[in-house]
């Protein structure tokens, strides 16, 4: 099938090819009589032959390998197409459709952009999905959900077992959120996933997206949390305030949101891992400087304002179940 599928765009060319220059050398005359309009029809039969020419060769090069193909369904990191990884994109609104599904996808966009006004039932403190997952969840080496519906369900070792986009879904609201996880056939879970499947409507199944996840740092290097609280002070203070209390308005929507105490995420989050919020810190932080500050810097940092006072999520001595905990684990 993967071999039919490859060699039938540029087939049809060819065969097209072939029926356009029989067409066009029929029409050709060496005859001194022929006539303008005849010349001008062989002109333009030659033209669309190397128009669809040149179209086979693009084909032809954006085309991936069967192994490519095979790489992508089994999830892995392969590139969806022979130029690389598929890029992260928010699509167009516009793109929303008029019925019940673009509701669904509507819901999830405000869910997600207003959690816990909207979800106060299972977000126990005051941030949004988007506090971590920037641009609508939609921004590269933000924690982006682009092309996530197409890799899940899979593997994680934090709970030793396979996890579906809900139960993942359900992990944020129990630990970023510090909260409870939703039903999860409820409307809401299934608008959350309607949005982000919609985020990925460009995205090749089982391919992870260039931009995936964080920025790398180097986990071996040693965090100096006295370092990370004079580079809090100086760096990010000025809009996560001096202890890391976030700023809010009058009516409990935040400026900046809090990165601890217990408006913020918990200590079970991934976010309270010093190497997880070091790569955050760097590829993302101070707002707007993304990449300016050292990998040592940014891991001083979250050494330091992730072991401030927050909430402290219950039973986290089941992760991890089978021995393989990352050593920035919060116990």
């Amino acid at each position: 099938m993967i071999n039919f599928l490859r060699a039938k765009p540029s087939s049809l060319l060819v065969a097209t090819i072939f029926a356009i220059s029989a067409v066009s050398m029929a029409g050709c005359s060496n005859s001194n009589e022929t006539k303008a309009v005849d010349r001008l029809e062989e002109a333009e039969a030659l033209a669309r032959v190397k128009a669809l020419e040149a179209r086979a060769e693009t084909l032809k090069g954006n085309m991936p390998a069967a192994s490519d193909m095979s790489a992508s369904a089994g999830g892995g990191d392969a590139a969806g197409a022979a130029g690389g990884k598929p890029a992260i994109n928010m699509p167009d609104e516009s793109t929303i459709p008029d019925d019940e599904r673009g509701a669904a996808i509507r819901r999830g966009l405000q869910i997600v952009n207003h959690t816990y006004k909207e979800m106060p039932n299972n977000v126990g403190n005051q941030l949004n999905c988007t506090s971590c997952h920037l641009g609508n969840g939609s921004e590269a080496f933000a924690a982006p959900w682009n092309g996530l519906p197409g890799i899940f369900p899979i593997y994680r070792s934090r709970g030793g077992r396979i996890n579906s986009l809900q139960e993942r879904v359900n992990g944020c609201f129990e630990r970023s959120m510090d909260g409870k996880a939703l039903d999860l056939g409820s409307y809401d879970m299934n608008a959350i996933i309607s949005y982000m499947t919609w985020l990925s409507q460009d995205m090749p199944v089982g391919v992870s997206p260039e931009g995936r996840g964080f920025v790398k740092v180097n986990k071996e290097l040693e965090p100096n949390p006295e370092t990370g609280e004079k580079l809090f002070a100086e760096k990010c203070s000025v809009c996560h305030g001096d202890n890391g209390e976030g700023q809010y308005n009058d009516d409990g929507t935040y400026i900046y949101p809090a990165v601890a105490g217990d408006k913020s995420f918990n200590d079970g989050a991934g976010m309270a891992r010093t190497y997880t919020a070091a790569a955050f810190i760097k590829g993302k932080m101070p707002f707007g400087q993304g990449n300016t500050l050292s990998d040592q810097e940014a891991v001083d940092i979250a050494a330091y304002f992730t072991h401030l006072p927050r909430p402290v999520k219950a039973n986290k001595d089941k992760d991890w179940p089978n021995g393989d905990a990352p050593k920035d684990v919060r116990r």
